[in-house]
């Protein structure tokens, strides 16, 4: 795991631990594993924070990345975060009236923004942005950089999950983006259908 969740990994690790040598039955163990947990990925919920209110948690173990080694990792990665986006809105400077782009995006929590800029600098394309709710995302919205760079890696590096159906939707709309039918009426309708069956509206 290069992200921050290896921290929860490594905080699970050792409550596995002390649950193996039976330290949970103990009021001691119990304590370690209650101040664990409020370290773990959101901490503590309510009914534990009454009822363990002096309980201090552990630390969380440092995580760093040191760099992107493997397109594997990254197409892994890609499969449980990323979302492969078609834009559509109204533009006075496109003569059917609209415009439509591409975007591909990586969210992550902003504790985890050093790795988004390391897949950035991976990539050598898109930018890295972080709002004020504390998430950051990684988007790629240049189409030549969606051309040449997005859709080409995850040719070579399949997708694994359900989202593969949503890559291949969003190839298709970039060969629509490229013949310059997006400029007509009937190149819209047909991006508006494949628009409609992706991501959630492919469950819905």
């Amino acid at each position: 795991m290069l992200t921050q969740k290896r921290a929860d990994f490594l905080l699970f690790k050792q409550v596995i631990d002390l649950m193996l040598r039976k330290e949970h039955l103990t009021s001691k163990g119990l304590l370690d594993i209650v101040s664990l947990k409020a370290s773990l990925n959101l901490g503590l919920p309510d009914v534990l924070k009454k009822a363990f209110p002096n309980i201090v948690p552990k630390d969380r173990p440092v995580v760093e990345c040191n760099g992107i080694k493997s397109p594997h990792w990254l197409a892994g990665f890609a499969d449980g975060e990323s979302c492969f986006f078609v834009e559509k809105c109204v533009s006075k400077t496109h003569s059917s009236g609209y415009q439509v782009r591409l975007k591909f995006i990586l969210s992550q929590d902003i504790r985890d923004v050093a790795l988004l800029n390391l897949l950035n600098n991976y990539l050598n394309c898109g930018k890295v942005i972080v709002d004020s709710k504390g998430m950051s995302r990684y988007v790629v919205r240049k189409h030549s950089d969606i051309a040449l760079t997005v859709i080409p890696l995850f040719a070579k590096y399949p997708l694994q999950s359900s989202k593969l159906a949503d890559y291949k939707d969003f190839c298709e709309v970039a060969k629509i983006i490229d013949s310059k039918a997006h400029l007509t009426k009937e190149g819209l309708e047909h991006i508006d259908l494949i628009k409609s069956g992706m991501n959630r509206g492919r469950f819905s």
